[in-house]
């Protein structure tokens, strides 16, 4: 009989549960096996935060818990090995559920209308933490620790050492999710390619300025035009080669791709970090009271204003003119390999959670002899309405999500379990896994220093300041399950040529104020919910300074580049 059975036949006998020493047996197998030296906490330390784990979790023995998260590689870790681990170790029967992305969302909101616990905790986006404030269903973790949480919090949980709290934290001041995994969308593109003398040369004489990382959209669809079709057979690359990659299905992770924040990095919003205030990176407008006032230009939003337009139009056509022609039936997931196969030279933004298949197995065409790697990644270049001070890019912060409706002996055990995940015990092993960075303690520790030059930049951007300039989704969204879900239908429609890009952002904004009307009415989300402004000509809002922002009478500005290895250095 193991250990877990022996601890619920004792409980159910009435006996007392086993000595510790048993459950310590298997934390130092775990930590023999699976830990080793990649753990911030020495040997000492790794063991006394595996007995805190035992002895908070004696009470919850033998009970069958279930939290679930969006299949990702960090995740896939969490679920075969950690999950297993922490079960041995505790007595608490952990089963770490992996669905989609939109799954999990549409779970949680199921959860939220029903009151039924269908999960005891989950892994959760960040970009709801509008939500979670707003209709207040999910447990606020500052308050959960110090009172009924107090007795399952653990002593070396080092809040400060996490990198995304600030992303978590609503703007009352308490933190609603525990982050779990980062990773940001950032430029992608082969080093090799822009380094060889060859094309260094034809570009320089074609375009008049040196290739290099682009600063501006306009650069990277000089560099896009100058890749697509080129013959690279002096590199030995064979096959039709193309200068962008991105895709246009009409499915839920196309709104990913506008959300996340394609809008922000043209210039939509407001200036202000970690998101644009009063205008976020989905153009939706917030008064001082942090109410969600307006989505079309017509009430202060910029939904559909001159800068989105811009942003939409761009991105069809890059897709159609130098992506693969496969790309537009594309979705995220069939999309995110496709660099790897080796006939790509740029990407405007790229998952970072792609980087441990970008270096494993599969990926040869992007890796040289010696296993290094081809490739680099950078800040993602800007549009022409960008300035200063603007968010510029996205960062996923996957989090640990209590639900109040999920009975308080659950939540508790459930909360055990993300705090074993996210350990200083456990973080470093897990981030060599999947690559995901949530401690700053993981990111300085000297195996990433060690192994940084296999990861094309990934390293040296997580310790640089320009981290903070990536964010998720902000409090702006007062309904992230019912305003995302929009995006791609309307966004879906441009891409397919049904729409005009102004015509699928006028109905998309529309839409997003429809729901935000909906919540006015029912007042639901108290005095921090939508209270949307009197529509106004646009053209007053658009004369005002800031967000949303007149058109352009040129929107092609001169294209600017900068070489990679200068812009390490600036970060160094």
């Amino acid at each position: 009989m193991n250990l877990r059975n022996t601890t619920a036949l004792a409980l159910a006998l009435g006996l007392a549960a086993p000595a510790a020493f048993a459950d310590m047996d298997a934390a130092r197998a775990f930590l023999d096996a699976e830990i080793g030296d990649l753990s911030t906490l020495s040997r000492a330390d790794q063991e006394a935060e595996m007995q805190w784990f035992i002895d908070a979790a004696k009470p919850f023995a033998g009970m069958d818990i279930k939290v679930v998260s969006e299949t990702i590689t960090t995740h896939e870790y969490e679920a075969q090995v950690l999950a297993k681990a922490f079960s041995e170790i505790t007595g608490i029967n952990l089963t770490h559920d992996l669905i989609g992305e939109g799954d999990v969302v549409e779970k949680l909101q199921t959860q939220m209308q029903s009151g039924e616990n269908i999960y005891d905790a989950y892994i959760n986006d960040s970009d709801l933490i509008g939500t979670h404030w707003r209709y207040q269903q999910a447990r606020n973790l500052t308050d959960w620790m110090a009172n009924e949480g107090a007795d399952v919090t653990s002593p070396t949980l080092d809040l400060a050492d996490f990198i995304g709290t600030q992303f978590t934290t609503a703007p009352d001041g308490k933190l609603y999710q525990l982050p779990d995994q980062q990773f940001a969308n950032l430029y992608w593109f082969r080093y090799d390619w822009f380094n060889d003398e060859k094309n260094r040369a034809d570009f320089k004489e074609k375009y008049g300025y040196d290739l290099g990382v682009p600063v501006n959209w306009s650069a990277y669809e000089d560099i896009a035009e100058f890749f697509t079709g080129r013959d690279m057979s002096h590199m030995g690359v064979t096959g039709e080669v193309y200068g962008n990659m991105d895709y246009g299905k009409k499915d839920p992770s196309l709104g990913w791709r506008y959300t996340d924040a394609w809008l922000s990095m043209a210039g939509v919003g407001s200036k202000g970090e970690p998101n644009g205030l009063p205008v976020d990176e989905w153009g939706i407008r917030v008064n001082e009271n942090s109410q969600p006032v307006g989505s079309c230009v017509a009430r202060g939003g910029a939904t559909n204003g001159p800068a989105a337009v811009y942003a939409v139009t761009k991105a069809i056509d890059w897709l159609q003119n130098y992506a693969p022609p496969a790309a537009a039936g594309m979705t995220f997931s069939e999309a995110g390999p496709v660099p790897a196969q080796g006939n790509v030279a740029q990407q405007m933004f790229w998952y970072t959670a792609f980087t441990a298949d970008m270096v494993g197995d599969g990926a040869d065409a992007v890796l040289d002899d010696d296993g290094m790697p081809k490739w680099r990644m950078a800040p993602s270049p800007h549009g022409v309405y960008w300035e200063d001070g603007t968010k510029i890019g996205y960062q996923d912060v996957g989090s640990w999500t209590l639900m109040k409706s999920t009975p308080e002996e659950r939540a508790k055990a459930a909360w055990l379990y993300a705090q074993f995940v996210t350990s200083k015990t456990v973080d470093v092993k897990k981030a060599h896994t999947g690559l995901t960075f949530i401690r700053e303690s993981t990111i300085q520790h000297e195996s990433f220093t060690e192994r940084a030059p296999k990861l094309g930049g990934l390293v040296e951007f997580y310790r640089s300041p320009a981290r903070v300039a990536w964010s998720p989704t902000g409090t702006n969204v007062p309904d992230y399950p019912k305003l995302a879900q929009l995006w791609w239908q309307n966004i879906g429609d441009a891409m397919s040529g049904a729409k005009t890009p102004q015509e699928a952002l006028d109905a998309l904004c529309a839409d997003q104020e429809r729901v935000m009307e909906r919540l006015e009415r029912a007042g639901i989300q108290g005095d921090i919910g939508p209270m949307l402004n009197e529509e106004q000509d646009p053209e007053v809002w658009l004369a005002e300074a800031g967000s949303p922002k007149a058109k352009l009478a040129d929107e092609e500005e001169e294209p600017k580049t900068i070489a990679y290895d200068d812009l390490i250095k600036s970060w160094q």
